[in-house]
């Protein structure tokens, strides 16, 4: 039987109190705050971290296909599955696929990725779920919408929770949507989205499924519910029969916002972090109609407890200091958009292996690590004597840095690193989800991986250093 193996999340560093939107344009306070993604974050970079939060530790060869869900992916007619499954340095030979234009999307590929293993054509298959969506200014939306992603790897041995059952359908509703060239998400009137579309289909495959297993709610340890809001939450745990003290899952509403198509599966890694042995977990999430999942927690969730979810970055955070932070990271003041820069297809062709892989080279000679790859040791001078290695999840420290006050950044000042790996090596890379004033020789440094750059409708990625995060006090 099919089952969850490991899982992995991420949330961006930044936080916007939505007061501050709320001072900006009046109407109705939501409270809390939302997750922001950085200028240089989009929903591949964030899928990528949180692929790597899943993967870590664990073998690579095994995984026979990804399977990227989003509705918010910079390409329209380029498959974007297959660039994190480079960065994530995966095998040549393993099926990608995305999954879009739905909230149901990361869902989706979980039943898809499961049918998969169920039937033979893979061993392991790593689901990924990202998105950062906008609404329109001065809307409700632009409050709920938070940005985030997870991931789940599944496969069919030393499993953390089984997939017992599972079941959808579709409704073809106009509620939320956006036509090709919308930047921010339409929608119809709210009483309508909220009974017609959320309620009634969240509630016919949640009841749908208990009823064809035979279970009714007080079976379920937990029921992990897709949030429309706050209040709407509450009222389908209620409608299903759930006790919403001890059952319902935290709808992260009040913390990160409605991530979209990884919103669902983003309150699942919440509740495998906090499950046992034994446990029975209720999934059902929203869009276009409903799926839903009966998951069985098994012995092998003590395996992952140092697993980087939920809890890992709700503990750390930056707070942005305006609204117009805000909009200057989402592209929507003039003369603050990204910055264009040459670049060529083919040059980015030719050196994914180390630009978007960031794989250096090991001389076997004198065994230092050089990067970018040559053929020439810098070291000892010796002549095509390398090995790969992967750099992307190897820590280290800052050596020196410099900051650019004068030359064009959406967050000055652009902080240029020396980073000396723990394990040897060294890198080049300008410092992300900074407090500039806190940066200091010798601090202990990570490799994310970013957007840098667009020329021609070409996303540029590559990979940027950050500060380790840090638990915030009273957290």
């Amino acid at each position: 039987m099919a089952g969850i193996v490991s899982f992995g999340a991420y949330i961006p560093i930044y936080r916007l109190n939505r007061e501050l939107v709320f001072w900006t344009w009046g109407g109705l306070p939501q409270g809390g705050e939302k997750s922001v993604a950085n200028f240089d974050e989009d929903s591949i970079t964030m899928a990528v971290e949180a692929g790597t939060n899943c993967l870590r530790g664990l073998g690579r060869d095994e995984i026979d296909a990804v399977f990227l869900a989003s509705t918010t992916t910079p390409y329209k007619e380029k498959l974007c599955a297959n660039l994190v499954a480079e960065a994530l340095d995966l095998r040549r030979n393993i099926r990608t696929a995305d999954f879009t234009n739905s909230l149901r999307a990361g869902t989706m590929a979980l039943q898809s990725a499961n049918d998969a293993i169920a039937a033979g054509s893979a061993r392991k298959v790593l689901v990924v779920a990202s998105d950062c969506r906008m609404g329109h200014p001065s809307t409700e939306y632009e409050q709920i919408f938070g940005d985030g992603a997870a991931a789940i790897l599944l496969g069919n041995s030393s499993t953390a929770a089984s997939i017992d059952g599972s079941c959808a359908h579709f409704d073809d509703i106009m509620d939320l949507w956006r036509l090709d060239n919308d930047t921010f998400v339409r929608s119809w009137e709210d009483r309508f989205i909220v009974q017609h579309g959320y309620l009634d289909n969240t509630e016919e495959a949640a009841k749908g499924l208990m009823t064809e297993y035979g279970l009714k709610p007080t079976d379920f340890t937990r029921a992990v519910l897709y949030a429309f809001d706050g209040r709407r939450h509450t009222q389908l745990a209620r409608n299903l029969g759930f006790d919403q003290k001890t059952q319902l899952q935290e709808s992260l509403f009040s913390t990160v916002g409605n991530t979209g198509a990884a919103y669902t599966l983003m309150m699942l890694v919440g509740a495998l972090e906090e499950a046992k042995s034994g446990d029975r977990l209720l999934v059902a999430n929203y869009g276009d109609g409903a799926d839903a999942f009966i998951l069985s927690v098994t012995g092998g969730i003590e395996k992952l407890r140092d697993r980087r979810g939920i809890k890992y970055h709700l503990q750390s955070k930056l707070s942005l200091p305006n609204y117009d932070r805000y909009l200057r990271y989402r592209g929507l003041l003039k003369g603050w958009a990204h910055f264009e820069n040459d670049s060529a297809a083919t040059i980015s062709w030719r050196d994914r292996k180390w630009n978007i892989g960031c794989k250096g080279e090991k001389c076997l000679s004198c065994g230092n690590i050089n990067f970018p790859p040559q053929r020439i040791c810098m070291y000892c001078q010796s002549k095509d004597k390398f090995e790969d290695v992967r750099l992307a999840e190897k820590s280290g420290r800052l050596f020196t840095f410099s900051k650019d006050f004068l030359g064009p950044s959406l967050d000055p000042p652009t902080v240029l690193c020396i980073i000396d790996f723990d394990e040897g090596g060294r890198f080049y890379a300008q410092m992300t989800d900074r407090d500039p004033d806190k940066v200091e020789s010798n601090m202990p440094l990570e490799l994310t991986f970013r957007w840098m750059h667009s020329e021609k409708g070409i996303r540029n990625y590559y990979w940027k250093c950050r500060p380790m995060r840090v638990p915030q006090e009273g957290e």
